[in-house]
């Protein structure tokens, strides 16, 4: 049975991820699996801890937006990981705020 609240949807979108842990902070390209409204799900080299600050950003292109393409900054925490094979971590992050990013914006800050 479906617990989820909110529609995911499969959506392959190039992302850069930033998070800061017990072990200092990442940095790594990675690609959605699935986005809802409050989370999405993807897959990192490494495992993260579950309640870590992570900042995620990623482009929406004119195919969702209708316009042009739309550069998003979520940030949020770490929900779950789960190990599918060596260097492949699955990870679940809960979005609890979002913004749209202007072009000459920079979204380099850090989770």
């Amino acid at each position: 049975m479906e617990r989820r609240a909110t529609r995911r949807f499969r959506m392959k979108l190039p992302m850069t991820v930033r998070w800061t842990n017990q072990s200092g902070n990442g940095e790594a390209q990675a690609e959605s699996e699935d986005i809802a409204s409050r989370g999405v799900y993807f897959f990192l080299p490494t495992e993260l801890e579950n309640g870590s600050p992570i900042e995620l950003v990623f482009v929406m292109p004119h195919e969702i937006t209708l316009a042009e393409p739309v550069r998003v900054r979520c940030q949020g925490r770490v929900r779950r990981t789960e190990i599918e094979q060596a260097h492949r971590v699955g990870v679940v992050a809960e979005i609890e705020r979002y913004q749209f990013l202007r072009e000459d914006e920079k979204a380099g800050s850090k989770a």
